[in-house]
C-alpha cells in the first residue's frame, strides 16, 4: 500500500508548487491575477519566460524580472499591512488587503476621494517604490479606510514611517521614523 500509485498526497508537492508558480499576488489559488493591469503584465512576462529555453539569457532575465515584480508586491504589501497593524488592525488586516474579482467600493462618492488619497500616498510618501505604478488593489484598501475612517490617519502614519526621501537616497531601517 505504501508504494501504491493510489495515494492522493503523491502530487501534493507539485501542485503546491505549480500554484506558487500561477500565483501572482502569493496567495494561494488567487482567481483575481489576470483582473488588473498590473497583473497583467505579470502573468504576461511569465507565459513568455514559460515559453523559452530554461538556459537561454532571455529566460533568466525574464525569470529575475519576474521574482523582482513579486518581490516588490511583497514589500508594498508589507508595508501597509505593517501601518494596518500600528493602527490598531491587527486582527483585521488580513481582510483589509485582500482584493479579489468580488470586492466593490462600497461608496461610489469615495472614489475620487480614494484616488486623492492613493496619489498623495505615491507623491509624499515612500510606501510605493518610486518605480511603482499605483496599483488598482490599493484603491480598494483605502476605499475600505475611508468607510472606517481611518483613511487620515493611514496618510499621516505612512508619512511618518515611509517619508518621501530625495531620489538616490536610500533608507534602512535604523534610519525610519520611530513607530507610533
Amino acid at each position: 500500500p505504501l508504494c501504491s500509485n493510489n495515494n492522493p498526497y503523491a502530487s501534493f508537492g507539485a501542485t503546491l508548487a505549480r500554484d506558487e508558480e500561477q500565483n501572482l499576488w502569493s496567495t494561494p489559488h488567487d482567481m483575481t491575477h489576470t483582473e488588473a493591469d498590473d497583473d497583467r503584465v505579470l502573468y504576461n512576462m511569465i507565459v513568455v519566460r514559460n515559453q523559452l529555453d530554461k538556459d537561454s539569457e532571455e529566460w533568466q532575465k525574464l525569470n529575475y524580472d519576474i521574482y523582482t515584480l513579486r518581490q516588490t508586491r511583497k514589500e508594498v504589501r508589507s508595508r501597509w499591512k505593517h501601518i494596518l497593524e500600528d493602527l490598531g488592525f491587527q486582527k483585521e488586516v488580513d481582510s483589509l488587503l485582500s482584493v479579489t474579482k468580488l470586492s466593490i467600493i462600497s461608496d461610489s462618492q469615495n472614489m475620487g476621494k480614494a484616488r486623492d488619497i492613493l496619489l498623495k500616498l505615491s507623491e509624499e510618501t515612500n510606501i510605493f517604490p518610486t518605480s511603482w505604478e499605483l496599483s488598482e488593489r490599493y484603491l480598494f484598501v483605502v476605499d475600505r479606510l475611508i468607510a472606517l475612517d481611518a483613511a487620515d490617519e493611514f496618510f499621516k502614519m505612512a508619512s511618518v514611517v515611509y517619508p518621501k526621501r530625495p531620489s538616490g537616497e536610500r533608507v534602512d531601517d535604523s534610519q525610519k521614523a520611530p513607530q507610533c
